[in-house]
């Protein structure tokens, strides 16, 4: 009877030990399978971490409308970007002249596939507003630096970035017109070589003087005007200088019909046709530096953008002057471009290109960009850098475009712009080729821009 005691609880703690094991077998065969679970988890959790690590890469879309290397100030400039912010890729695409880059981000906007910003003329404003392809900037602004951030560039620019109380673009290469001359010339004359025509009349004297004929031949011209590419944008300056400006506020009206916008037309035309200072006919925009460095010209109107090209390669002393005056006072429009955010471009995308914007529109960057280029620095904190100070105290022309902004109004600026733009262009050059008077060529420029802006009024 013992003996098969002994023996039931031999076998009742054979089968519990069993027991046990097996459940201590499950027990790790399920911490096994949790590790393994925990391990793959892992692994996904950290593949989605790095995904999410990608740098956004941005398409910014940029014009050249001036000389030199801008292509690889603009590459280096996004180089720089992108050391700075590694989670963001700026990648620059060189899209022609401003009328080309308006129309790929016309077609790209169409298409639904925008550029993730681009460079477009300010004018474009109303436009891009139209086509409902650009996004106010204010949320952004507010979130980051809100007025103070507005009011830190000079008024003139933001002229044409903002209406119905909203910013829809932020300055970026922005210019105005200058007056360069040949110091050299002058002194050959017994001009003053720091001393450049200050009014109309000492434009058409001094031009007078400056123009150089040998055997019958000018070799060397007083003046030129480019009347290509942008000629409503030179023929602004004069119109500001008599008068005033070209358009109304909201871009529903022009002013092309005046009797002193017909005054400083005719003076344009008589440089050519009356005083024989200028060339006749139309004047090539690219051409105009050109005919300056290599003497064929003393004086010429044209953008401060090209600054820094004239000085890396005049071979004479050279200087930059306001425009002469006219029978009102001083003038110019500013001109150039800025920066656009588009509708369509994911949020994402659209706070990385904010992102850009306003690291380019730091003063030190800003004053960085308008010495590699000549563009005005487009606020009063890109003067008061070091780096700027010092490259105006070496070179004092740099000071002038910015100077003069005091006299500067908004570049034309319309709905239908570059239809407006065109007609305007169109009667200007009209008049330049001598197939319309400067009255004529007003007159019919008023009627076709009236019916082009006739949907738009109020």
């Amino acid at each position: 009877m013992k003996e098969i005691k002994k023996l039931s609880l031999f076998l009742f703690l054979f089968v519990m030990a069993v027991i046990a094991g097996c459940s201590s077998n499950a027990t790790n065969d399920t911490d096994s399978s949790n590790e393994k679970e925990t391990a793959t988890e892992t692994e996904v959790k950290s593949e989605t971490t790095e995904k999410s690590k990608d740098p956004i890469e941005l398409t910014m879309y940029y014009p050249i409308a001036v000389g030199g290397p801008l292509t690889e100030i603009v590459e280096k400039m996004a180089t720089d970007f992108n050391k700075e912010n590694p989670d963001i890729i700026v990648k620059p695409v060189y899209t022609g002249s401003y009328q080309d880059t308006m129309v790929k981000t016309q077609t790209a906007v169409k298409g639904k596939t925008p550029p993730d910003l681009a460079v477009l003329l300010s004018t474009e404003l109303f436009t891009l507003k139209d086509m409902d392809a650009i996004v106010p900037l204010d949320d952004y602004i507010a979130n980051d630096g809100g007025d103070e951030y507005v009011n830190s560039f000079y008024p003139g620019f933001m002229e044409n970035a903002q209406t119905e109380n909203k910013t829809w673009s932020i300055p970026f290469q922005r210019s105005t017109i200058v007056l360069y001359y040949n110091k050299d010339a002058f002194a050959e004359v017994g001009l003053d070589p720091n001393s450049p025509p200050k009014n109309w009349n000492e434009l058409i004297e001094y031009s007078k003087k400056l123009t150089k004929v040998e055997n019958g031949d000018t070799t060397r011209y007083g003046v030129e005007i480019p009347s290509s590419g942008f000629p409503y944008w030179l023929f602004q300056a004069f119109a500001l200088q008599n008068g005033k400006n070209l358009m109304s506020s909201d871009g529903s009206e022009v002013y092309f019909d005046t009797k002193e916008n017909a005054e400083a037309l005719q003076l344009w035309l008589d440089l050519a046709k009356k005083h024989k200072s200028m060339p006749e006919g139309v004047i090539d925009w690219a051409t105009v530096p050109a005919n300056f460095l290599e003497g064929k010209t003393a004086m010429m109107y044209h953008t401060t953008g090209n600054l820094t090209n004239v000085k890396n390669n005049a071979s004479f002393d050279f200087g930059l002057a306001y425009l002469p005056a006219g029978g009102k006072d001083f003038g110019t429009p500013t001109g150039g471009g800025n920066f656009y955010l588009f509708k369509d471009t994911p949020k994402e995308k659209q706070e990385a290109a904010w992102k850009f914007i306003k690291w380019a529109s730091q003063p030190e960057n800003a004053a960085q960009w308008s010495i590699d280029t000549g563009y005005v620095a487009v606020s009063p904190g890109a003067y008061e850098t070091d780096v700027m100070k010092e490259y105006v105290e070496s070179f004092p022309q740099a000071a002038v475009a910015r100077d003069q902004l005091q006299y500067a109004s908004a570049e034309l600026s319309t709905h239908n712009n570059g239809q407006v733009s065109k007609v305007f262009n169109d009667q200007l050059q009209a008049a330049i080729t001598g197939t319309a008077t400067a009255e004529e060529a007003l007159k019919k420029a008023q009627e076709e821009a009236d019916k082009l802006l006739a949907p738009f009024k109020q």
